[in-house]
């Protein structure tokens, strides 16, 4: 089967060819690093990282490029409001970037480039463009010269002419008001680098264009980021890099959002989550399989309660997982294939979604075996739901979830030594054969949303549907 992806830049989704057989080179638009991540932010970061993993799945040897927006307006505006060091908020933020990725299970990219590291690499592309025709320097700026470049508005669809490009302050000496800044001069107090236009630094979206070229070169297979980026990023980054000579991107793919109450989740609307005080309440897997598994072009609408069935959900995958490996006395290997349908799933665009429901009905069937004490059968269905759910970096079983309760799970074990006192003394009750204190007990249980099975190791309790 051919993996095929939604392509913005087509609007239609495309098989997948890679520019190099057996290779796929993948540009994500990271953090820029002004704050800490909402769970907004990591949701992209989700999104390909289990691209990546079913294209690795696929055979495919992966180059994963994510850079880190290390200056910016809103880190020199948050450096001015706080009376700090712009690269003490900036790296500050990017481990806390990094803890949420490495909390929820990303991978950690082939590269990780910052913006402040690759300035001589801007500094040649602008030297090309002016060369070219492409861009112009004013007032110690450098702009791009957007009608220079024909295909400009072709991802986002645009017309020219009905354009408002958003501008910083201090940009001036442009020619058209639809030109955007490359470059920005230095301001009194501010980071600044010197260049043959005068000192000053990046603006946004050079740098993307300079580091995609410097890390996977002139053209790469994939260029993904958040809808949001579109325009104007994506765009401008198309035109510095096309007209500099790049082919740039054969693939653009772009995520949904977050949102609450129907907001994109941000910062600046004051309706952000962030992963750093999500992680402890909720399990950092569970938070993965509630953010990693709809549909990635789809919006999640945030809410405590989808985040409550997405729980109660995975609850059904683990209960399982543990009862296989309790009757099989040993860890079941994960499958070497996964199966067809969940391939062809995952084939089409990503579809985690359909893919997931493969899960959920491998998991039913395997319960089946157990109740029909169908050891075999049941170790089966085991060892395809962990491959499945190791390409979607959500099995349990797997080392990289070993240390979860030391990234937030404090609350489950919490929760566990309580309930374990609560069923002490249930079994107690069984044990003078007082069924009805037993009952009462479990019913209990039952009503705050925990299900009670009792196996021949004891009494083992799972989240189940609120009753």
């Amino acid at each position: 089967m051919t993996i095929r992806l939604y392509d913005t830049s087509a609007r239609q989704i495309r098989d997948f060819v890679p520019l190099t057989a057996g290779c796929v080179s993948i540009y994500l638009c990271g953090a820029t690093v002004q704050a800490a991540p909402h769970i907004g932010h990591i949701r992209s970061g989700l999104n390909f990282d289990i691209m990546r993993r079913w294209f690795a799945h696929r055979g495919y040897d992966v180059t994963f490029v994510r850079n880190v927006t290390d200056i910016d307006d809103k880190i020199i505006a948050k450096s001015a409001e706080q009376n700090r060091p712009w690269w003490s908020i900036g790296y500050e933020n990017e481990r806390a970037f990094n803890a949420g990725y490495d909390a929820l299970g990303c991978l950690p990219p082939t590269y990780e480039p910052r913006a402040t590291g690759h300035v001589p690499e801007m500094i040649e592309m602008m030297r090309g463009l002016i060369e070219r025709g492409h861009a112009y320097a004013a007032d110690g700026n450098v702009y791009f010269d957007v009608r220079s470049f024909p295909g400009y508005l072709a991802l986002s669809n645009q017309e020219l002419d009905d354009l408002r490009q958003p501008s910083g302050e201090g940009e001036t000496g442009k020619r058209d008001q639809r030109d955007f800044a490359m470059w920005k001069a230095s301001k009194p107090g501010e980071p600044s680098w010197e260049t043959p236009w005068g000192r000053g630094r990046p603006g946004w979206h050079l740098e993307c264009s300079a580091m995609a070229h410097k890390y996977l070169g002139t053209a790469f297979d994939i260029h993904g980021g958040g809808i949001d980026l579109i325009f104007p990023h994506h765009e401008n980054e198309i035109a510095q890099a096309k007209a500099f000579g790049d082919d740039f991107a054969n693939y653009w793919v772009h995520n949904g959002w977050v949102t609450m109450s129907g907001e994109k989740m941000s910062k600046s609307l004051g309706n952000s989550v962030l992963v750093s005080e999500m992680v402890k309440t909720w399990r950092p897997i569970v938070l993965r399989y509630y953010l990693g598994t709809p549909h990635y072009r789809s919006m999640i609408e945030y809410s405590e309660e989808a985040l409550r069935e997405a729980e109660s959900a995975f609850a059904r995958i683990e209960g399982f997982i543990q009862r296989v490996t309790e009757k099989a006395g040993e860890t079941v290997a994960p499958a070497a294939e996964v199966p067809p349908a969940f391939a062809e799933a995952m084939d089409d665009d990503l579809g985690v979604p359909q893919a997931l429901a493969i899960v959920h009905t491998t998991v039913r069937q395997g319960n089946s075996a157990l109740a029909a004490d169908d050891k075999e059968a049941a170790v089966a269905r085991l060892a395809e739901v962990r491959a499945m759910l190791g390409v979607l970096g959500l099995d349990p079983l797997d080392g990289q979830w070993a240390g979860e309760s030391d990234r937030g799970d404090d609350l489950h074990g919490v929760v566990d030594t309580l309930v374990r006192l609560v069923l002490d003394q249930r079994q107690s009750a069984r044990a003078r054969k007082d069924w009805a204190a037993a009952d009462a007990i479990r019913d209990q249980l039952n009503q705050s949303g925990l299900a009670i099975e009792d196996s021949p190791s004891g009494p083992r309790w799972t989240l189940g549907p609120r009753q």
